[in-house]
């Protein structure tokens, strides 16, 4: 846990660029700030989300605890989609300076993989991209959220 909030604790200002394609047609982007802290005795990282533009304002919650038994860190997410506004989202692992969140989502019908992958991690910068699998075992990017440090 202490990697993880070394690595993203603190306070950040956020770009978030959307790609033209099935989830965005017109493509899209938004701006907003996040707040990322050790909670519970320092055993669960909590990052809270707003931001907003062209794509439609996000508000959320990700918490993200190591499971010693699974060796292995979990994703809990809350955001503000009242159909689905929290679920259990992946199982997250370092590869080595790379942090990757994989899951799935039912995408038309059929589960589909997801992968979020956290990189050009530095102490004022990082960049999370959102990848869905497209069907081939290669990975298509959705979403590229840069952060950088207020």
């Amino acid at each position: 846990m202490d990697k993880l909030a070394k690595a993203f604790g603190g306070e950040w200002n956020t770009t978030e660029k959307m790609e033209r394609g099935r989830f965005f047609p017109n493509g899209g982007s938004r701006r907003g700030q996040t707040h990322v802290y050790l909670a519970a005795g320092g055993t669960t990282l909590v990052d809270e989300v707003h931001s907003d533009g062209s794509a439609g304002k996000l508000d959320g919650l990700v918490v993200i605890w190591w499971d010693k038994p699974a060796h292995l860190y979990r994703f809990f997410t809350c955001f503000n989609d009242p159909d689905r506004p929290c679920e259990q989202r992946g199982a997250a692992h370092w590869d080595g300076d790379v942090f990757v969140n994989d899951y799935e989502e039912m995408v038309g019908g059929k589960m589909t993989k997801v992968r979020d992958s956290f990189l050009n991690i530095t102490p004022n910068s990082h960049t999370l991209v959102a990848a869905i699998d497209d069907g081939n075992s290669t990975f298509k990017v959705l979403i590229t959220t840069t952060s950088v440090r207020r």
